[in-house]
């Protein structure tokens, strides 16, 4: 019998399918840091199932980040309640860096093309305003800074700053639109733009975008066969991130995404099924690199290469010819 938690990501993956999302889970897989990878044309997400979004510590928050940089893909937690209170509908909060909403939320913005428009921030709920918008409506009413100020329950200098693009408190912005009988705040794609910080001004970060930024090294896990791996794929140009709590051990990247996984035969079956799943969705390919001799050139879809079939190729292109012929026989 499914658990209650699997029941949910199951329900979540409908309303992703319904949407037009191609998906497939992780929960063949324990544990990952994410549940659900979804692709609809230019849009991939990695999605987070968390019934306590106190759950997502630091650590688990910057292994999204960074799972999301390197795809790139959107970063998206789900989430029931923080604490004891049940997360709102309609907005958007941030843990780490990493935008959470509840399934209400998800479910308009899929179902109903209907976005968030507030997001939690410390202080309280707030929204981002549409600057140009409320100078336009402001001074096509011929309203001073001063008398929407007084209006509004505010200074002249945070209208100022509301024009200029800040966010501004939920009731702030109420009064706003009640005065002016006009919207002024801008939504939040969940699927684009991260939520903005409150004193933000400009557009905020894109979610899994990458800033330019000096080389790391590959740092060693303690596993000779992980390590050897890694670095055969290092020495051959690839860009290889090292990910924990993942089905895969590394994500390297040459012209196309390659998920791998490292170890026996029997992890790579118990892995193979899921790792081909991602690998279709992200439009990547995925391999297992194993230390015992083995016939088998597939298990699930996933081609499977021992050690010294690994060590052979020197050329990225090479291997990818080799896992897509493969993959294709």
């Amino acid at each position: 019998m499914a658990r209650p938690r699997d029941r949910w990501i199951e329900r979540l993956r409908d309303r992703l399918e319904r949407a037009g999302f191609y998906v497939t889970t992780t929960t063949g897989v324990r544990p990952s840091s994410f549940d659900l990878v979804a692709r609809r044309d230019a849009t991939l997400l990695l999605v987070k199932a968390l019934k306590n979004i106190d759950a997502l510590d630091a650590e688990e928050g910057a292994r999204l980040a960074e799972l999301g940089a390197v795809f790139p893909a959107t970063v998206l937690v789900v989430g029931q309640r923080s604490g004891a209170a049940v997360l709102d509908d309609g907005v958007v909060y941030t843990r780490y860096g990493v935008p959470i909403v509840n399934e209400a939320t998800l479910r308009d913005f899929l179902e109903k093309a209907l976005p968030p428009f507030l997001y939690a921030s410390p202080g309280g709920t707030f929204a981002r305003i549409d600057g140009e918008r409320l100078q336009f409506l402001r001074l096509a009413r011929g309203l001073s800074l001063g008398a929407l100020a007084t209006i509004a329950g505010v200074s002249r200098r945070a209208i100022q700053l509301y024009e200029e693009g800040q966010g501004a408190e939920a009731s702030v912005v109420e009064r706003i639109e009640a005065y002016l009988d006009a919207p002024i705040v801008r939504p939040i794609d969940l699927f684009g733009r991260r939520p903005p910080e409150r004193g933000a001004s400009g557009p905020p970060p894109a979610p899994g975008g990458k800033e330019d930024g000096p080389e790391r090294p590959l740092s060693p896990t303690g596993d000779p066969l992980r390590d050897g791996v890694f670095r055969q794929l290092d020495g051959m140009g690839l860009e290889v991130t090292v990910t924990i709590r993942a089905p895969f051990d590394a994500l390297a990247r040459a012209r196309e995404i390659l998920l791998t996984g490292v170890g026996s035969l029997r992890s790579a079956a118990h892995r193979a099924e899921v790792l081909n799943g991602i690998a279709r969705v992200a439009e990547g390919h995925a391999m297992f690199v194993v230390h015992e001799r083995t016939h088998r050139s597939t298990i699930d879809g996933v081609p499977i290469l021992t050690v010294t079939e690994l060590r052979r190729h020197r050329d990225p292109e090479e291997l990818l010819e080799e896992l897509e012929a493969r993959e294709d026989g």
